[in-house]
């Protein structure tokens, strides 16, 4: 029997893996109803989605591109909790590049809470 916190670093793994795969469909079975999200972007906040389909419109928006390339550099999770650090590039260069962490809450084996936030300059 799988303990809460495997449960909730499965659903975490399987999220990242739809953006490092660029597969938005997979994110339909993974974000629950009532899903709140804080992006990172745009400073100072962040814009804030609302619901299970701001949530899911957003994010497939994201897994869709192509040209952007999300790594992992660690994900954890105890209980209901799933932290995700991150790397993402979206060209080339050196600037063309951020680091960051989401922080996630799962409930009932869907994701219902998000907030992203980015190192900054």
């Amino acid at each position: 029997m799988k303990t809460d916190s495997e449960r909730t670093r499965e659903i975490i793994n399987r999220f990242h893996r739809a953006f490092e795969e660029h597969r938005p469909g997979d994110l339909d079975e993974l974000i629950g109803e009532g899903c709140i999200l804080e992006n990172t972007a745009p400073a100072p906040d962040g814009a804030r989605y609302e619901g299970r389909q701001a949530c899911l419109d957003f994010w497939k928006g994201i897994a869709s591109s192509a040209r952007l390339v999300f790594e992992a550099e660690e994900i954890w999770a105890s209980e209901d909790r799933g932290i995700i650090r991150w790397r993402l590039r979206w060209g080339e260069g050196g600037a063309d590049r951020v680091r960051g962490v989401n922080i996630m809450r799962v409930r009932d084996g869907r994701i219902v809470e998000a907030a992203g936030y980015v190192k900054g300059a």
